[in-house]
């Protein structure tokens, strides 16, 4: 699977190729994604060195003369100047005659045009879109229990998000929130009564007790000892970044990608890095015990695990910190 991490527009290709519905997808031309069919407007590309033109049936790029051109396909890589054709015919020339199931990703966000043919392809989407807005409640200790107040009303905004989409034999299969980059919404805040404010430092999990003692083995496996006396092993430890998150804000759902609810011991991951199911023990370098934990949730990229609290200003409090994460047996 190929990756791109950057903003796209997709465009079908001309009929005249011959290619049975075969889809471009231009990453490094536009702010903002866009998905041309064949009533739509041709965007001004012409600060990427090429140009759109229409077709009967779609439409298709044509690379400036001279233009050096890199093609992926099929684990060949293949090189070549343009000569102010379009990519159908560079490819043509080529001898590389990409299948009905095939996308072609045209990267224009450096020097050089890259071109990969593949089935399965997938990228990061920079979208901006309206977006409503969120109540955030907030224990007040100091309020009688059962009573409420709006400290702050809600404005709905518009907001910039990241989403990963994933493409595979010519059809979008999936696209899902990965970060909220900025919002002009404002959170309508209520606070309401309680006998206990809520701390992110004492978020109960199926055991948040904090480590006694360490033992490790030349494997890099172990075993942790509890303050609580319980004993877990481990077969590695990673260091990561961890953040936090809630249903409800940031594009979070109240069910995980592995189809069960959210709750406090919830973890999301990036994983290539940790598999989903995987059982971790999680602690912040400065103290901070989250305890037993499952890699049960999507939408985090690289060494970092985002960790679900009950309330958005638990999450505010914690904020991004290091952390040890033990991956369990």
């Amino acid at each position: 699977m190929f990756l791109f991490s950057l903003t796209v527009a997709a465009l079908s290709c001309v009929a005249a190729t011959g290619w049975a519905d075969a889809l471009f997808i231009l990453t490094g031309a536009e702010d903002t994604a866009i998905v041309l069919n064949g009533s739509a407007e041709v965007p001004d590309l012409s600060s990427q060195m090429v140009h759109v033109t229409s077709g009967a049936k779609g439409y298709d790029v044509t690379l400036a003369s001279g233009k050096a051109v890199t093609v992926r396909h099929g684990g060949d890589v293949y090189t070549a100047k343009s000569k102010k054709e379009t990519v159908s015919a560079l490819l043509k020339r080529l001898g590389i005659a990409p299948s009905p199931l095939e996308t072609i990703a045209v990267d224009l966000s450096g020097p050089d045009v890259v071109l990969t043919v593949a089935e399965d392809i997938t990228y990061y989407d920079k979208v901006t879109e309206d977006v409503a807005f969120e109540t955030v409640r907030v224990a007040n200790p100091e309020m009688e229990k059962g009573e409420e107040t709006v400290v702050q009303e809600g404005k709905d905004g518009v907001r910039t998000s990241i989403y990963e989409v994933v493409w595979s034999n010519g059809e979008e299969i999936s696209r899902q929130f990965v970060e909220e980059l900025d919002s002009t919404a404002v959170d309508q805040i209520v606070e309401y009564g309680t006998a206990v404010a809520a701390s992110p430092d004492t978020a109960a999990v199926s055991d948040s007790s904090a480590i006694a003692s360490v033992t490790k083995n030349a494997d890099g496996s172990g075993t942790l000892t509890l303050q609580s006396g319980a004993t877990l092993n481990f077969s590695a430890v990673k260091s990561m970044t961890a953040t936090a998150y809630t249903a409800g804000h940031g594009g979070a759902d109240y069910t995980t990608a592995t189809g069960t609810f959210v709750r406090v011991g919830t973890v999301a991951v990036d994983k290539k890095v940790i598999p989903l199911g995987t059982k971790m023990y999680i602690v912040t370098n400065d103290g901070v015990v989250y305890g037993t934990a499952v890699a049960e949730d999507t939408g985090v990229k690289g060494n970092k695990v985002d960790l679900y609290y009950e309330t958005y200003q638990q999450c505010i409090n914690f904020g991004r910190r290091s952390c040890t994460v033990y991956i369990l047996k």
